[in-house]
């Protein structure tokens, strides 16, 4: 059984945001020569997501996917944007001083709890069954990845991995 993995990079904005990486997961499917399997699409990031949706053709003055932005509308009321500290329980004073010694980071970059939670609400992986050589998506369906941290910009990364034969 072919087992192959790689990785990429996506520079996100101090915002919420959705990536489609589609193109991507196919491209590494078709090198693969895999014919019948899986594909992972897979995030490491605590605060950001992978999720399989309808591409939606209308788009936010941002570029974000309405029915993506309407995805993180919803999921605002069940947790609120981190506007100040105290909002949430986390981050407390123990990890936003370990974070500021030992990563060097500001404490306004704690202010991402709600990034948090939504990730562990929509998931960080997918996986895709491949059938004679193709993802199986669906007429619509897309992979997108989303950085829900909106404290600061950053280059993120996104693992892939085709298992199969």
């Amino acid at each position: 059984m072919a087992r192959q993995h790689t990785t990429i990079s996506i520079e996100t904005p101090a915002r919420q945001e959705f990536f489609d990486v589609t193109e991507q997961l196919q491209a590494f499917v078709a090198a693969s020569d895999v014919r019948d399997g899986i594909a992972v699409a897979y995030s490491a990031h605590t605060s950001c997501c992978v999720i399989l949706q309808e591409e939606s053709e209308d788009v936010t003055y941002f570029g974000t996917q309405a029915l993506l932005q309407d995805t993180l509308n919803v999921l605002a009321k069940i947790a609120p944007p981190t506007r100040n500290e105290g909002q949430y329980l986390h981050p407390g004073p123990i990890h936003i001083r370990n974070a500021a010694e030992l990563r060097d980071e500001h404490p306004s970059w704690g202010l991402n709890t709600d990034g948090h939670i939504v990730s562990s609400i929509l998931g960080r992986s997918e996986t895709v069954p491949i059938v004679d050589g193709a993802l199986l998506l669906g007429e619509f369906g897309r992979v997108y990845f989303g950085d829900l941290d909106a404290v600061r910009a950053r280059t993120r990364t996104v693992h892939l991995l085709v298992v199969g034969g």
